[in-house]
């Protein structure tokens, strides 16, 4: 395992330790609203602090951006994006849906990632150019040849609901070509099972990096594609993203522009 995923596994596996002991005591998360349907915990906080400070301990050089903490100064050319519990609403209702994401840009691009499924156990890892693994085996991309038989995964546009009329026409689009279609609550676990194969492809509209940047690497690792939704490959500056084989990306894009 790569020196720096290394580190990266153990932190996710310390937010870990700390998400399941709040998962156990929910009464006492301290709830609060960040934005419209958006909230976060002290679990959240707490959760992105001890990945900072075990990845602080190897490289107190690196700087980092993080879902609760902002920005922390430090060599651009080492930039650690963190989303530390991913599916924040599912954490709350007791819904067992959630994960630490954490991913490494080395000079702007994505080098290292791990989504970590705390209750499942399952270890989600990709260093680029050594591929996607799940708890240390080898994992892939289905690669239909179409979206006649697939599962899809995506999420409705719970923080911009103005937008639902113009998204369900998408879906209705996509809805109609494929097998069906799953909505769980965290990007992040939905891209890490399109890189294992449990989905056949995934779409969502409005996300942060953190929410995103570690499953594209390992989509991208897994012998997927993972474009924005005109096609393109800037999907963590425009906050939408597609992923999966070639022709499934291919035809949801072709729905999305229609």
């Amino acid at each position: 395992m790569h020196a720096m995923l290394n580190i990266a596994v153990r932190a996710a596996r310390a937010a870990g330790n700390v998400i399941v002991r709040g998962y156990e005591n929910r009464a006492d998360l301290m709830t609060e609203a960040k934005g419209e349907n958006d909230f976060v915990t002290r679990i959240d906080k707490e959760a992105e602090q001890t990945i900072i400070h075990k990845i602080k301990q190897s490289y107190p050089e690196h700087s980092f951006v993080g879902e609760e903490g902002g920005i922390v100064d430090g060599d651009e050319n080492f930039k650690w994006v963190i989303d530390p519990l991913d599916g924040t609403t599912n954490f709350i209702k007791g819904i067992p849906h959630f994960a630490v994401s954490i991913a490494l840009l080395h000079k702007g691009k994505l080098d290292q990632a791990v989504v970590f499924d705390p209750l499942r156990g399952e270890l989600f890892t990709a260093t680029k150019g050594s591929g996607a693994q799940l708890n240390g085996y080898r994992v892939r991309c289905t690669k239909p040849r179409d979206l006649n038989g697939t599962v899809l995964a995506t999420a409705f546009p719970f923080k911009r609901k103005e937008n639902l009329g113009q998204y369900l026409n998408s879906f209705n689009q996509i809805f109609d070509q494929c097998g069906d279609v799953r909505r769980s609550g965290s990007a992040a676990l939905d891209m890490a099972y399109v890189a294992a194969g449990r989905y056949d492809g995934f779409w969502e509209k409005g996300l942060k990096p953190w929410d995103m940047a570690a499953g594209m690497l390992l989509v991208q690792e897994a012998g997927g594609l993972v474009t924005d939704f005109d096609g393109g490959h800037e999907p963590m500056r425009t906050g939408n993203v597609v992923c999966g084989g070639p022709k499934v990306v291919q035809s949801i894009v072709k729905s999305l522009k229609a």
